[in-house]
């Protein structure tokens, strides 16, 4: 058996026991029509008149900031209200005057409700983006079914949603925590049109991502026990062979669950990385290049800087 394989089925009970532990405690398809052909960013020198920037020139402050710019409703998605995902949440921008924005779906890990990752939420969208967070079919669908309900959250998105006149349907991303952040590498694997991909220690058992077109940032955390950084998000990192834009961020003092809180460091770069890539905002990547060095949140970077 593959050694990856093995680690992965011998880390998993560990998953389970974690994740049922904190249940406990008080805590907040196939089949879907593909999306527009992803063109490719755009060079620093053509953005000066870039049409998709949304939001005034960040700042250190303001990329830290729990909340952003912009003021978002949030709006409930019953099940039954599209195919292919259970339900989940939308958070999108209020202002109309600025154009349409970019789209983003979030997945929670294995027996993880969306209560876990609905931080993200607001946190994205006050920062120029229509964000939807899952809950997903089953608390213990695989990383390949979250990815195929990630695609189906933003097909629901662009086709069905009350937010829909709000978005540009070129413009989308997936972003997902453990096995949804096995998810999001699945589904950036599946759909080469997407703008973004953004997973958190992810967990999956396939390690073959040299067909993945999508720039990715893939989050890791030095003390998690569940999806080792060294075995899982950074081998998933050197595996994508084919990506041009892609970064590898380890959280220092870290652990597995440290994303399903709000934190400045993950924040910072997810919206870092969204606003480059979905946006094509070079205002954004002052806080990527140059590559940031170790400190006490990062212990490990690596990256195209981000073009490469």
């Amino acid at each position: 058996m593959n050694r990856h394989l093995t680690h992965a089925l011998r880390v998993l009970p560990a998953a389970v026991a974690l994740a049922a532990g904190a249940a406990l405690a008080p805590a907040a398809q196939a089949g879907q029509p593909a999306a527009p052909a992803r063109p490719g960013p755009l060079a620093v020198n053509d953005l000066a008149a870039n049409p998709y920037e949304r939001g005034p020139a960040p700042t250190e402050a303001s990329i830290t900031a729990e909340k952003g710019p912009f003021a978002v409703e949030k709006i409930d998605v019953p099940a039954g209200s599209g195919t292919g995902f259970n339900k989940g949440t939308v958070y999108a921008p209020t202002d109309r005057s600025q154009g349409t924005f970019g789209a983003i779906a979030v997945s929670p890990g294995f027996v993880s409700p969306q209560g876990w990752i609905d931080w993200y939420g607001p946190r994205l969208a006050s920062q120029g983006f229509v964000v939807m967070t899952l809950e997903t079919n089953s608390l213990l669908d695989v990383p390949a079914a979250r990815g195929e309900q990630l695609l189906a959250a933003l097909d629901y998105l662009t086709g069905r949603s009350e937010a829909k006149d709000r978005i540009d349907a070129s413009r989308l991303a997936v972003m997902g925590h453990s096995m949804g952040g096995g998810g999001t590498l699945e589904a950036a694997n599946k759909r080469a049109s997407l703008r973004a991909a953004v997973p958190l220690a992810p967990w999956d058992t396939t390690y073959d991502w040299k067909n993945v077109r999508v720039p990715t940032m893939i989050m890791g955390a030095d003390n998690d026990f569940i999806a080792p950084a060294d075995s899982m998000a950074e081998s998933y990192y050197d595996n994508l062979t084919a990506v041009p834009e892609k970064a590898y961020l380890e959280l220092k003092n870290a652990g597995h669950m440290t994303f399903n809180s709000p934190n400045a460091t993950i924040a910072k770069y997810a919206i870092a990385w969204m606003k480059r890539f979905v946006d094509d905002d070079a205002r954004y990547e002052q806080f990527l290049c140059p590559e940031p060095s170790p400190d006490a949140a990062i212990a490990q970077y690596e990256g195209t800087c981000p073009t490469g």
